[in-house]
């Protein structure tokens, strides 16, 4: 009704090198957008046939239209039936276009409208009003040598991806993250607690045997846009219930509600180098390694 372009969307087997195209079993739903089951995927984390699919129609860059982004994610496969596994991917994008399409509005305005001015959060958007107080990133990945590119936001882009492209600052989303925490603001706190439990169950254990790639890690499942802790014990620091997530550019959050905590770590420090060249994207683990740092820094402090 409100994206009939991803009417007539197949799944895409993948058989070695080749992609067998199948029927969907049921519909896609906003549920499995929200919790990222619908099958969509990134062609520029990891490698895959469908993911290269992905990669050559483009769909990963950022300055693709609205109408031709959803033109040609509309003409690819999906990576599993909906439902049958998780795969973190454009399925933010997605329900971002799909609110654009039922609010009549676009996604700035309608984030503006609903989160950020509501939360007195003035200094966020798709446009850095002053480009003067963005903050600079290393001239090349330390890790890898190559050169690191920034999503411009200097000014309106193409489209506005849910999934990227955002500009802040930390105290800005230290409002954002306490509003989350305490289930206030923006969502009733019903619904806080239903975006903060775990809603994979067997499909993340299904997902790592697929060898889907881009997973919550070791001890945590997955809710609606956040990775969940599931229990006491794992790798990482933290307790039963706490929720993080990364960002494009290098930002990590964390919630621990059982010990009233929010923490965020900026960085300009990008987890992907290059979706404007395809044959050079590059996936660099130096904003995840530093997240992890920071949460065992935040840990460590209080203990």
């Amino acid at each position: 009704k409100y994206l009939p372009g991803f009417a007539g969307v197949k799944v895409g087997r993948e058989v070695g090198e080749e992609v067998a195209l199948e029927a969907l079993r049921r519909p896609l739903t906003v549920y499995d957008l929200l919790r990222h089951t619908a099958g969509f995927t990134y062609g520029v984390f990891f490698r895959s046939p469908v993911k290269r699919l992905y990669l050559e129609a483009g769909v990963d860059r950022f300055d693709l239209p609205r109408e031709e982004f959803l033109t040609r994610l509309a003409s690819l496969p999906l990576r599993f039936q909906p439902g049958e596994a998780f795969e973190y991917g454009l399925s933010t994008d997605v329900l971002g276009h799909l609110l654009e399409a039922m609010a009549g509005k676009s996604l700035a305005e309608l984030l503006n409208e609903r989160v950020f001015s509501p939360l007195g959060m003035w200094d966020s958007g798709f446009v850095a009003q002053d480009p003067t107080r963005l903050a600079q990133p290393f001239s090349r990945d330390p890790e890898t040598g190559r050169s690191i590119r920034l999503i411009p936001v200097e000014a309106e882009p193409p489209r506005y991806a849910g999934g990227l492209g955002g500009v802040s600052t930390a105290w800005d989303y230290l409002r954002f993250l306490e509003a989350l925490r305490m289930g206030r603001g923006v969502l009733h706190p019903s619904l806080c607690r239903l975006m903060t439990q775990d809603h994979l169950g067997p499909l993340y254990e299904a997902g790592l045997r697929r060898g889907l790639e881009y997973t919550p890690g070791p001890g945590y499942g997955f809710g609606l846009g956040v990775a969940v802790r599931l229990g006491p014990g794992g790798l990482a620091p933290g307790s039963p219930g706490d929720f993080y997530w990364w960002g494009f550019a290098g930002t990590y959050f964390l919630v621990d509600p059982a010990l009233e905590l929010s923490a965020l770590l900026f960085t300009q420090a990008p987890n992907l180098l290059s979706v404007l060249e395809p044959e050079r994207a590059l996936h660099s683990r130096l904003g995840q390694r530093l997240g992890l740092a920071f949460r065992t820094l935040v840990y460590g402090a209080l203990s």
